[in-house]
């Protein structure tokens, strides 16, 4: 009994012991940060450290102002200047339409006769064109007044081209999205999403000039209005004027995957098999069920419906929606109805975190809110908003700007590897970066308050945020500590910036709308346990019976064209869709679309059991299996010729091989060169025209603790050649012999280029490692040599720099002449036609080729990709047709085909796999070993010659035969 009884005290003091763990760290838990900031002034700047030119510094320069009381419309045939514009008479049902075109500049000189703030307001028509948002920049008096202003976005509307259709497998087959233009009427409002209300402008009374400048699309105007602000009116104020409403016993229900017009061509209808509360449902069929869904994020995007009432009076709506994609966040829709917001409790209504459909009613204070109706037709519109959180996220956006700011003073001084025996005495030298910690730290623990009681709970993303404002409290109580942690600071500013994209998406999906009578109840749209429970066990049971690698109609018949996509189940789910609604029905021929591992098409060739076709294909591989007879010669087709002048010979290079062409490209890449416009200027640096002007500038970019990113052949997580091949191909030199019976490294050209690159990293100790757009975003790395597919991943994953970085030709080569070569390695992918003993496949899978590779097709497949995957996925398309249509700026689009023309194919050769294996062996033997450059060259260049004679005489091929 004894020994029990100590077992029990035992076991009390252990359950105490945790019991006191738990209070003590629940009682330093800290629910709240206003006390470390409710005394401070946090809108206050340190110089030298905060952000230029933002609209809330323009707000708050004028906020003494008055709001204009009258509108203003502008005449817009009195414009006083006119680039790349015209009028039309009559142009879609509209009289006197200026047109503009992409690169346009249109001023106006306007009299106001009273100072004070408006909102922009445009009417316009999206002119065909890309097919993309039309951007324009918006002048007052010469200047663009604040950050924001220089990109205003006017949306295209988009719609289904047809009918959804049903495969073979009983799948439905979303159709494709068209543009339906009309004309539409805006506010000039920011694009990024962060002020929710249309921006306002500050004009003195008297003479003032406004202007627009086309930066992208074309785009026609009716008219331009200054409008003095309108508020919209309360629910109670709404609903206070008396209207009939005699309305009962009426409920309509519109499915969410009927949309009527999008703003975007991702926003088609998607499938869900997650939920049985899902309408329509379906185990293993793809049925389009619901609207929205991931691509529905991005603030400013709508989606509208169209929907019928029977009588006069007031309707409640009920939005059946689900946000299962960020937990402790909040997704908000702004609500129009025709177009309008009828009050202002419809500028937000949220969406919390749920794996369960839920029933949302329009409300106003806590209580429904019936919005009236006229009986007819009339359309619904969920717009993406960001609400409350847009503010928050502004503030965000300028931390991480001021943040990089001060870790780039610092980098100054202490360098990326500081020396940590050393006393930088940085709160000496840098009282302005210790003071903009201070209060950067307060803001940030504001931050964290303001998204904590904006979700109703804390969360990952505000984790991160007050990871880093203890981190700068720390550094402000101990200076000392800055130099050792600077390399964890630079990650934490990343992970702020990574935070920003993620919080400032906002997805949710809709399975129906209802718009009921307010005497018919709301009804219910959880599941129960019994059909959650059916529902997990039949989908288990349906895994074992359906195909999910086949995509679409399937066919059995032996005169199918079989096709491997070897990418992703996105790509194939595009491609399949796009030949199930176009080339099957325009050709007659049919195809079968498999998603495959990469690894697997070898295997399954050897085996007999290839496929016809191969999509997405290295540019390695088309001459390996050429060498075994694997794979057809495409130059025996007789419009051969014909079709490969859709690319520039860069792009096919790759896959000739001994007179045939094994290949058609689908995607080309090259390098361009990136720079921060900002940094440049501060330094008082030019963007390099050349190798030796990259050179030249390195003494000041490193005085300053920066430094340049060019392609490294030594990335311990893959090499990339391209700069090395560039630097050869300007020199003059050639990697293989004509018909590629060896290497040629040992010429004076090769040698030349070898030294050269190898001193960027010997001599100038360029880092061989790094992450080009962190250090880009932060000011370390501010230029580099990249592929130009950077671009687009700057754009969607570092906003907070936007504005202040661009990209130029690749530096090149000045030649005897005075002239730059300019030349650049391009990597290809390409589509491959496997070996055929069936001629009408054959000829099948020629057409599939052309078809797949043609302008059209190649569009829309890129178009497509960037709207599902988002524009930091834009494709690469190597048909030259098809890229002048994809949406960059004209200004963009002319650096891209300016060094588009020098791009050079590396050919591809038996033994070739040993080329730029052993090329990176001797890279890292001069580079780490001190090893002399043009002996280390010449000694690989005897080896890699070897392999290539060994595998000549293996495939039957003649050798080289050095002259006597």
């Amino acid at each position: 009994m004894k020994a029990k009884h100590k077992n029990w005290l035992w076991f009390a003091g252990i359950v105490g012991a945790f019991a006191c763990y738990f209070a003590i760290n629940a009682s330093m838990e800290v629910d709240n940060f206003a006390f470390k900031y409710e005394a401070v002034d946090l809108t206050a700047d340190v110089s030298g450290i905060g952000r230029e030119g933002t609209y809330s510094e323009y707000q708050a320069n004028h906020s003494d102002a008055e709001l204009a009381t009258k509108n203003v419309n502008i005449d817009l045939k009195s414009a006083t200047k006119t680039e790349g514009a015209s009028f039309e008479s009559n142009y879609e049902g509209k009289s006197d339409v200026l047109m503009t075109e992409p690169e346009s500049f249109i001023e106006w000189e306007i009299n106001l006769k009273e100072s004070g703030l408006y909102n922009v307001e445009i009417e316009y028509y999206p002119s065909p064109g890309k097919g993309t948002d039309i951007e324009r920049a918006f002048y007052i008096n010469g200047e663009i007044p604040f950050n924001g202003a220089d990109k205003i976005l006017f949306t295209r509307l988009w719609g289904d081209a047809g009918e959804v259709k049903v495969d073979n497998q009983g799948n439905e087959i979303r159709p494709s999205q068209i543009e339906l233009p009309e004309w539409n009427t805006i506010y000039l409002k920011d694009y990024m999403g962060y002020e929710v209300e249309p921006f306002t402008f500050y004009f003195d009374k008297g003479k003032n000039k406004i202007a627009l400048e086309g930066i992208g699309e074309p785009m026609a105007i009716k008219s331009i209005t200054l409008k003095a602000l309108e508020n919209i009116p309360t629910y109670e104020e709404y609903s206070s004027v008396e209207k009939s409403s005699s309305v009962s016993d009426f409920s309509v229900t519109i499915p969410g995957e009927m949309a009527s017009l999008t703003t975007s061509p991702s926003l088609y209808a998607t499938y869900d098999r997650s939920s049985p509360g899902t309408n329509p449902y379906s185990i293993s069929k793809i049925k389009l069920n619901i609207g929205g869904g991931y691509a529905y994020r991005v603030a400013g995007q709508w989606i509208e419906w169209d929907f019928e009432v029977p009588e006069d009076g007031y309707y409640n709506i009920d939005i059946k929606g689900r946000q299962n994609y960020q937990r402790g966040f909040v997704s908000n829709r702004a609500v129009y109805i025709d177009g309008k917001m009828p009050f202002a409790e419809l500028s937000a209504i949220p969406f919390k975190y749920n794996n369960e459909w839920e029933l949302t009613t329009l409300s106003a204070n806590g209580e429904d809110a019936p919005v009236y109706l006229e009986a007819g037709a009339h359309t619904i519109r969920l717009q993406v908003t960001l609400g409350d959180l847009g503010e928050i996220l502004g503030r965000l956006e300028d931390s991480v700007f001021r943040l990089n700011a001060m870790y780039r003073k610092i980098l100054v001084l202490t360098g990326t590897v500081p020396d940590s025996y050393r006393d930088y005495r940085i709160e000496e030298i840098y009282p302005d970066v210790i003071e903009s910690m201070e209060l950067e730290s307060k803001r940030l623990y504001k931050v964290v308050d303001d998204l904590s009681a904006y979700a109703g709970e804390k969360s990952s993303q505000t984790a991160i945020i007050e990871t880093l404002a203890r981190q700068l409290e720390d550094f402000v109580e101990n200076p000392d500590e800055i130099p050792g942690a600077l390399s964890n600071f630079n990650s934490n500013i990343s992970a702020l910036g990574t935070s920003i994209i993620t919080l400032s998406e906002a997805p949710i999906d809709v399975d129906e709308i209802i718009v009921r009578s307010t005497d018919v109840k709301k009804k219910k749209v959880s599941s129960g346990f019994l059909s959650k429970s059916w529902h997990e066990v039949a989908s288990f049971f349906a895994s074992f019976f359906t195909d999910y690698n086949s995509l679409g109609n399937v066919y059995e018949n032996e005169e199918v064209v079989d096709i491997w996509v070897l990418t992703g189940r996105d790509q194939s789910t595009v491609v399949k869709n796009m030949i199930d609604d176009t080339f099957t029905p325009e050709t007659g021929i049919k195809v079968n679309v498999k998603l495959v591992a990469a690894a697997t098409l070898m295997k399954a060739v050897i085996a007999g059991n290839g496929p016809d076709v191969v999509l997405t294909i290295g540019q390695g591989e088309p001459v390996n299996y050429a060498l075994r007879n694997a794979v057809e010669d495409l130059s025996q087709f007789e419009d051969f010729e014909e079709i490969f002048s859709r690319f520039y010979p860069s792009a096919y290079e790759p896959f000739e091989f001994e007179g045939g062409m094994y290949a058609i490209p689908e995607t080309q890449t090259f390098d361009v060169l990136f720079f921060r416009t900002d940094i440049m200027t501060e330094l008082g640096l030019e963007v390099p025209d050349t190798w030796q002007d990259l050179i030249d500038m390195l003494p000041v970019i490193q005085q300053n603790n920066m430094s340049v990113a060019i392609p490294s052949l030594m990335g311990t997580t893959g090499t990339d050649p391209s700069m090395f091949l560039g630097m050869l191909y300007q020199n003059g030199g050639d990697l293989y012999s004509k018909n590629g019976d060896r290497i040629l490294l040992d010429t004076p050209e090769s040698v030349a280029a070898f030294e050269t690159y190898t001193k960027f990293f010997t001599h100038y100790k360029l880092p061989s490692e790094y992450n080009f757009l962190n250090r880009f975003r932060s000011g370390e790395m501010p230029i580099g040599v990249q592929g130009y597919g950077m671009f687009n991943s700057l754009a969607v994953f570092a906003p907070e720099i936007r504005g202040l970085w661009d990209f130029a030709l690749m530096p090149g080569t000045e030649k005897e002449d005075g002239t730059i070569d300019r030349t650049a390695y391009g990597g290809s992918a390409a589509s491959m036609m496997l070996k055929q003993d069936n001629e009408v496949v054959k000829s099948q899978a020629w057409e599939f080729l052309k078809w797949w590779t043609d302008a059209p097709t190649q569009l829309r497949f890129g178009r497509e990709m960037e709207s599902i995957l988002g524009s930091s996925a834009r494709y690469a398309t190597a048909n030259i047709e098809a890229f002048t249509q994809l949406p960059w700026t004209n200004d963009q689009q002319k650096i891209l085909m300016e060094q588009w023309k020098w791009v050079d194919g590396t050919e591809q050769i038996a033994g070739g796999y040993y080329t730029f294996r052993h090329i990176t062996n001797a890279v890292r033997n001069v580079v780490n070993n001190n090893n002399d450059p043009r002996e280390t060259l010449l000694d690989y260049t005897k080896t890699i010659n070897e392999e290539i004679e060994k595998k000549r005489l293996e495939f039957g091929l003649e050798i080289y035969e050095e002259e006597e």
